[in-house]
């Protein structure tokens, strides 16, 4: 069984082929009593600017495994552990009909796993494959024409293909490893199963999604681009099909619906349904904009520039006058600001990077939380109401265009001025004070948080930043209410998963969500072939 090693720091131009003699050093041990080694874990630790260092945990497999439980007993930092066995998965035989809609992380991992047991499904995607999708988001950031149904929510990979790609999360799950080892698989680099942050960027990520697509079909799962899930069909108050594209009826007695946090026309057919659905706090706010190169040398000192990955930051704020958290969110490294609408009439903004994070601009969300206070009435989707209002002022603001609402930071801040304002953002900015679109306690809250935030990170309050507006698509407005066994409390047979069903956030989490309903539906199909065979014998024996 390994050891494994904590807390083992080296300086950040140290390669990490020489961190075997740091180990060998730290633990004392020579070099032939070491089987194999492999690093774990491996974060970046800029707290000191003067000592920058990677903090690594490695995994050792020695000779005399007995001798060196003894010799590490006392050290805090050497723990011995056992292997992990790799999870077995029953092959089912069945018949079962079983549709997944969309193909966000937590539609495709429900479908990887699915795959596992054996089974096949029908995937639907209302929007369009990957290669597509890209030529229509371009043609919308080109010339603002925007397609409702292929574009940075809608179509192949989810809402995360556009984005920085980051792979972490808050949970703890026992899945996660088996996510980033798939991911490696369909084409991510090796180095996202031991980085503290990993992440992948956009342009590995379209390769991903399409070579998972490609294993899909090989296992013979049936998938429908443009595909749109528009209704569902009940009987005898359990799930009994759904209806594709408002026109076929396909029959259906499992369905994962992962469908995203932007598809609102499906939590209206839900609610139509009386499927139970609640509304749920999430946060609203702007982009902020800063030259990578001023982010670098705020956080690394005099090291900036010297082999250093792209610097990032998180912040937060709790603002007293108001009431609310205030937090950066979802930050992109040397990348883009881009607009991610979803409906015609509305301007919504999110931010993207690729896997080098090489563009000359950082951006985050600056964001604020809101919840019941801010929706008006009791309708379930009155969340989704208050961000499609927003929307619709930033369309407004922008000349009715998909244009967005921009502003020097130092002009929202001190609620006044007409400084330049530059921003990475397509189709183009229109120069606007925010405050006159966002709600008043949202547009105090985030005056007062970049300012508290200039005192953490000094220089981040600059003439050289701009607040693109408006960022809206934090999280689901909605959960759809399920119950333990991850099927909906008001129509059995449907399995709300992910981000969209308001269970996750974020690709990892999303995915592992995916993951645990197909396990359900897997653990169900099992039981259920159980109780046939139960049946089989029973009807021998008489």
């Amino acid at each position: 069984m390994p050891f494994i090693v904590r807390n083992l720091a080296v300086d950040f131009r140290v390669g990490e082929a020489s961190i075997l003699d740091y180990l060998i050093k730290r633990i004392a041990l020579p070099r032939d009593e070491i089987i194999s080694w492999k690093i774990v874990r491996k974060g970046l630790d800029a707290r000191k600017k003067n000592a920058i260092r990677y903090v690594y945990t490695v995994e050792i497999c020695v000779k005399d495994e007995g001798a060196c439980i003894e010799r590490f007993r006392a050290d805090r930092d050497v723990t011995h552990v056992s292997c992990k066995k790799p999870k077995n998965f029953p092959r089912l035989a069945t018949n079962a009909k079983i549709i997944v809609a969309g193909m966000g992380p937590s539609g495709l991992f429900a479908s990887l796993r699915l795959a596992e047991y054996g089974l096949r499904a029908v995937v639907l995607e209302r929007g369009r494959p990957v290669e597509e999708r890209v030529r229509d988001v371009q043609v919308f950031w080109d010339n603002g024409r925007l397609d409702p149904e292929s574009n940075v929510q809608f179509g192949e990979g989810g809402a995360g293909t556009f984005s920085d790609g980051k792979l972490t999360t808050r949970i703890r799950d026992e899945n996660l490893g088996y996510i980033l080892e798939q991911l490696v698989r369909f084409g991510a680099p090796r180095e996202i199963l031991h980085m503290a942050k990993p992440h992948i960027g956009t342009d590995k990520l379209r390769t991903i999604v399409a070579g998972i697509r490609q294993e899909l079909l090989k296992r013979g799962f049936d998938i429908r681009f443009s595909g749109k899930l528009s209704d569902i069909v009940s009987r005898r108050g359990k799930l009994a099909g759904i209806v594709l594209n408002g026109i076929e009826e396909l029959a259906c007695e499992y369905l994962v619906l992962a469908t995203g946090h932007s598809a609102r026309d499906t939590y209206e057919m839900l609610l139509r349904h009386s499927v139970r659905l609640e509304r749920k706090p999430f946060a609203v706010g702007v982009r902020v904009e800063h030259p990578q190169e001023l982010i670098d040398r705020i956080q690394y000192g005099r090291r900036s520039g010297s082999g250093l990955p792209p610097a990032d930051y998180a912040l937060t704020f709790h603002d007293k006058e108001t009431d609310r958290p205030v937090y950066s969110f979802c930050m992109c490294p040397g990348g883009v600001v881009m607009a991610a609408s979803s409906e015609e009439g509305g301007v919504v903004t999110n931010g993207m990077s690729s896997y080098r994070r090489s563009l000359p601009f950082a951006n985050s969300a600056l964001v604020v939380s809101v919840g019941e206070r801010d929706f008006s009435g009791s309708h379930s989707l009155a969340g989704m109401e208050f961000q499609r209002t927003l929307e619709q002022k930033a369309f407004v603001a922008g000349n009715k265009s998909y244009f967005a609402p921009a502003q020097n930071i130092l002009d929202f801040a001190a609620g006044k001025g007409f400084r330049p304002v530059r921003s990475s953002y397509r189709p183009g900015i229109v120069p606007v004070d925010l405050a006159e679109i966002l709600p008043r306690e949202i547009a105090c809250a985030l005056k007062a948080g970049v300012t508290a935030f200039d005192r953490k990170m000094k220089g981040f309050l600059t003439e050289e930043a701009s607040l693109i507006g408006v960022e809206t698509r934090t999280s689901s407005p909605v959960r759809i209410v399920r119950g333990d066994d991850f099927q909906s409390v008001s129509l059995p047979g449907l399995f709300p998963a992910g981000e969209g069903a308001g269970y996750a956030g974020g690709i990892m989490s999303a995915a592992v969500d995916g993951i645990r309903v197909a396990d359900q539906i897997a653990r169900e199909l099992q039981m259920n072939q159980g109780e046939s065979s139960d049946q089989d014998l029973c009807q021998r024996d008489t």
